[in-house]
């Protein structure tokens, strides 16, 4: 990817991801699993780079290396065992604690430990590691879909590798000297404008691919814990360790205050198909058109787009079956800005189509305003716009 001239100082974190996902599906640079949307890329050549994991000064010196689950990192998680060194990864989403250690079988093969570094392994020959248990970490090798020559990262947009060092920060498991390493495919190297990085995202000190050894001399400070104004309790529920390190902090006198839940979040829940936000909404809304959803997107995916492109609706209805959602703003000027941010948006490879819903163009608006379609059960065109008539509506619970 020729980054100049692709990426411009307004380029958002997700313009940058769609770009880099994009160009590998089209180049067909990638191994299972496809597409490569919304994943740290199992990029062709991931085990030649991966392997220059154990060339690294870092690699000989450490004990105790941490390596995300991710499929392309594979190689590293291999060579770490083979050097006969702990290996740390961390439980996939959080799901169940901070990380575990994987304890291959006594004289395992090279075979054994091949699958003591795939996924089975992960699963099968891991011990779970607490949050008060003294580990050191001098190493963490992390995926990423974008990285600069800076140091500049940028995942899948979830932030589990921003969170995970944030914890291993406050546990004392990590300080400045811990280096860290992200592998990746040469086309994934981008720039990336410095005012994207924000103080939780994890910078990288070396960017290993399968022709370079980049040293980046990043000057930027790593997360020295968790940011808890950057969470909200929706997390929390996701991710019982986080709470459970909250608990621990505000034992110790440490401001844990969380987070707003994002306007376009707040009140989401899931019925029939359609996800609708329950707040308690103006009188009056401008609604938003947003086709051509391709089949698979999540709502969380589409809400990281829209905040990303300072978008976001006071309320998101969901109708993905339709591939189509409507996105309520409070007037016809946010709903003017809403759309002009959200001209050329692309999720996964497809383009969406934004524009005011059909009810409020000539600019009236009225009670139709906070009407949605019943899905058509005849046939439909995919592109236009669905029509809001009395006869074919029916009012969202407010």
């Amino acid at each position: 990817i020729k980054t100049s001239s692709v990426f411009s100082s307004g380029a958002s974190k997700w313009d940058i991801r769609q770009k880099v996902w994009d160009y590998i599906e089209e180049k067909n640079l990638a191994n299972f699993p496809r597409p490569v949307h919304n994943r740290i890329p199992n990029f062709k050549g991931a085990f030649t780079a991966c392997a220059k994991v154990s060339e690294l000064q870092v690699f000989t010196k450490t004990p105790e290396v941490k390596v995300d689950p991710d499929k392309p990192l594979e190689g590293a998680r291999l060579a770490v065992l083979q050097a006969q060194k702990t290996l740390l990864v961390p439980t996939p989403r959080l799901r169940t604690g901070l990380f575990n250690k994987i304890t291959p079988p006594q004289g395992a093969s090279k075979e054994q430990l091949r699958v003591c570094s795939s996924s089975q392994g992960v699963r099968d020959f891991s011990v779970p590691v607490d949050l008060d248990a003294k580990v050191k970490v001098d190493l963490v090798v992390v995926g990423s879909v974008a990285v600069s020559e800076k140091g500049l990262r940028i995942g899948k947009g979830e932030g589990y590798a921003d969170m995970e060092y944030g914890m291993m920060a406050s546990m004392g498991a990590v300080n400045e000297s811990t280096v860290v390493v992200t592998i990746v495919h040469d086309c994934q190297v981008v720039d990336i404008p410095e005012e994207l990085i924000e103080s939780h995202d994890l910078t990288v000190d070396y960017i290993l691919t399968p022709t370079r050894v980049i040293k980046t001399n990043c000057q930027l400070p790593k997360p020295q814990g968790i940011i808890w104004t950057k969470l909200d309790t929706e997390k929390l529920e996701k991710i019982p360790i986080l709470k459970k390190l909250r608990a621990l902090e505000e034992q110790a006198g440490k401001d844990v205050t969380l987070g707003a839940v994002p306007a376009a979040e707040k009140g989401l829940e899931e019925r029939g198909g359609e996800v609708t936000s329950q707040r308690k909404l103006p009188l009056s809304v401008t609604t938003v058109y947003l086709g051509g959803i391709p089949a698979g997107l999540r709502v969380s995916e589409l809400k990281t787009a829209l905040r990303e492109r300072e978008a976001p609706p006071l309320r998101l209805t969901w109708q993905g079956a339709q591939h189509r959602a409507f996105l309520d703003y409070s007037d016809p000027q946010a709903a003017e800005q809403a759309l002009e941010a959200l001209q050329g948006l692309s999720v996964n490879g497809h383009s969406l189509q934004a524009e005011l819903a059909k009810s409020q163009r000539g600019g009236k608006r009225s009670a139709q305003s906070n009407r949605r379609p019943r899905p058509s059960t005849g046939p439909k065109s995919n592109t236009a716009p669905p029509g809001i008539k009395d006869d074919t509506t029916e009012k969202t619970e407010q």
